[in-house]
């Protein structure tokens, strides 16, 4: 076995880890990987039963099950080389896998309860720590008190990284860049430019877009501001389209008008029919929900480009019976969707004016729009649908692919979410499925992603939002 100086470690895996991430054994390279027999124990208890966690538990064991096949005592003490039961390229370890095949107990603080599933796992770490002392130990856990205390008594902790896609929300793409005025006069030689079905587009060539993305949007403010939306990037420069004035009142989407040039940028990606994924992330009040719910009415009703609005968001906690609350699926959602409500009292106010055309006009948005649970989207397969996610910073990446998966021909998925506003255990802004699916579709040609920051709610809400 490698000394320390080698780098190579010894991973013990918490219960979490396996359930955030049931492939979790296959991520760690070179590294060597444990596995304490109370946590086999713990996900036996937590096997049972229809929730998410539930079906996690069950493909983690279903993962080390197939480790184990065909492996005696002997080679489990010795360690199980995982590179030879890689049944795919996507990952490469090199390292071995080991079950804990003996007792392992350290003394612990007296502070330390002796009877908590946490504190056996710290004596199962320092047990190691003493038995392999020319080996880096290293505790991987999602449970952040569990890593202060390993710290404390002296074991190194790690959180679970493999789905950190990013540092911090920092480096999060904002999916729109302003350009210098002078622009033009940079690069205004080797200009091409020609239209295509009514769209402008030019081809603008030069090193200096790299850091872009395919589909980002490009702004020259000024007397005479320019709005375009990157569409190709080539070996030698890049290819924009000329964006739709969508703040322009002759533009109007479902009775709105873009306020700002983001909600622009936004409209232009929601009404684009060659666009099938939009990422929206803002803070609350920066106009996510309307704009997804104009843009979807506008295509559904008037244009006949989808045949439904279909309208989920996270219910926390997230995978758990939404209640014994009476009614149909959608009036057991009723209370969880004041959001789409309160937006489609602002976009039908104008439709109607007597109290008659007002739920007539109810009423033909209700035969439209319909209200789904996350409970009940595995399986399905979405044809020609506008399907909108609300509150997606809630969700994981597994999650998220679950959802996104579904979409069939012709269907649309808009995601919305605001990542200093999570609710959920063990996600982060970093780890949140939601900033995986906006740093893993950068560059596809058929998504598209904004970042929403200014508010437009009131001055009493962005001014709140400031300060509190």
């Amino acid at each position: 076995m490698a000394n320390r100086e080698s780098g190579k470690k010894l991973f013990i895996l918490d219960t979490n880890v396996l359930i955030h991430d049931p492939q979790s054994v296959w991520h760690f390279e070179e590294h060597d990987i444990f596995i304490p027999i109370l946590v086999l124990e713990e996900l036996d208890n937590l096997k049972k039963g229809l929730t998410e966690i539930a079906r996690d538990v069950r493909r983690a064991s279903h993962v080390l099950d197939e480790i184990l096949q065909g492996a005696t005592r002997e080679k489990i003490i010795e360690g199980i080389p995982l590179a030879q039961l890689v049944k795919t390229t996507l990952y490469k370890p090199t390292g071995k896998i080991y079950f804990q095949t003996e007792l392992l107990a350290a003394p612990l603080p007296v502070t330390l309860a002796s009877n908590k599933m946490d504190n056996d796992l710290l004596s199962i770490a320092l047990a190691l720590q003493n038995k392999k002392p020319d080996q880096h130990v290293v505790l991987v856990t999602k449970d952040i008190n569990l890593r202060m205390k390993a710290t404390i008594i002296g074991v190194p902790a790690e959180d679970y990284f493999n789905d950190q896609v990013i540092d911090s929300l920092n480096e999060l793409r904002p999916g729109m860049e302003e350009l210098p005025r002078d622009f033009w006069e940079k690069h205004s030689k080797e200009l091409t430019s020609w239209k295509t079905e009514g769209r402008s587009f030019y081809k603008i060539v030069g090193s200096d877009f790299a850091s872009l993305c395919v589909n980002d949007g490009l702004t020259i403010e000024g007397d005479d501001s320019f709005r375009a939306i990157i569409r190709k990037k080539e070996a030698d420069g890049i290819v924009i389209e000329h964006a739709r004035d969508y703040l322009s009142p002759k533009h109007a989407v479902w009775g709105i008008n873009a306020r700002n040039i983001q909600q622009d940028f936004a409209l232009n990606h929601l009404l684009n029919p060659d666009i099938d994924l939009v990422t929206m992330q803002g803070r609350a009040g920066t106009g996510k929900t309307l704009l997804s719910l104009a843009a979807s009415l506008q295509q559904t009703i008037e244009d006949k480009r989808y045949s439904e609005i279909i309208m989920t968001r996270v219910t926390v906690p997230l995978g758990e019976d939404i209640g014994f609350l009476p009614g149909t699926e959608e009036e057991k959602m009723t209370p969880w969707m004041g959001a789409l409500l309160d937006n489609l009292e602002v976009l039908h106010h104008s439709e109607g004016h007597t109290p008659w055309e007002k739920d007539a006009t109810q009423d033909i948005l209700n035969s439209y729009l319909k209200i789904r649970t996350l409970n009940f989207m595995r399986g399905r397969t979405f044809l020609k649908k506008f399907l909108i996610i609300d509150e997606a910073q809630n969700l994981t990446s597994k999650q998220l692919k679950t959802l996104i998966t579904r979409a069939g021909p012709q269907t649309k998925i808009v995601i919305l979410g605001d990542l200093q506003q999570i609710d959920t255990p063990y996600l982060n802004e970093v780890t949140s499925g939601f900033a995986y699916v906006i740093d893993r579709f950068k560059d596809c040609e058929f998504a598209a992603h904004i970042t929403l920051t200014r508010g437009e709610r009131s001055r009493l809400s962005d001014y709140a939002a400031e300060v509190m």
